[in-house]
């Protein structure tokens, strides 16, 4: 087996444990993720059901499984609203939002899949300003 790592939604309510090694991990661009997210892109990591353990909170989650048959599922806390992990109708495989991990899984990003899907503002997304924290309290990076 491999590495151990923690999860959690926003509120802590619900906890999770995967254990790697991972299958993969996508950046999906695809419109469905990206309504899904409510962002540019869903990160996801994949790995298989007996890979996953349920700390806390499991009674917490609720599983969104749509009508229509290439309409992806989700799951998510019902007290915060953050995606956490869920078994895909479609694959078998458990979809673990990679956001939603403390630890470093070990494993990177190894492709963006459905680009040509991506929002049209996405690629301008590098040439912005950083900031260390909201610009108006803090400094650029040098």
């Amino acid at each position: 087996m491999g590495n151990k790592v923690n999860g959690e939604c926003l509120c802590g309510k619900v906890k999770y444990a995967a254990t790697g090694p991972f299958s993969a991990f996508h950046i999906c661009h695809c419109s469905q993720c990206r309504r899904s997210t409510g962002s540019a892109h869903a990160s996801n990591i994949f790995t298989t059901p007996d890979r996953l353990e349920w700390l806390a909170g499991e009674d917490k989650i609720v599983h969104f499984v749509p009508d229509e048959p290439d309409v992806i599922s989700k799951s998510f806390c019902t007290h915060c609203g953050s995606l956490v992990p869920y078994i895909s109708a479609k694959s078998g495989k458990v979809i673990i939002p990679a956001g939603s991990l403390n630890d470093d899984p070990g494993i990177l990003p190894e492709d963006n899949i459905f680009w040509s899907d991506r929002a049209n503002w996405y690629d301008t997304v590098s040439q912005v300003p950083r900031f260390e924290g909201f610009p108006i309290r803090a400094k650029k990076p040098k």
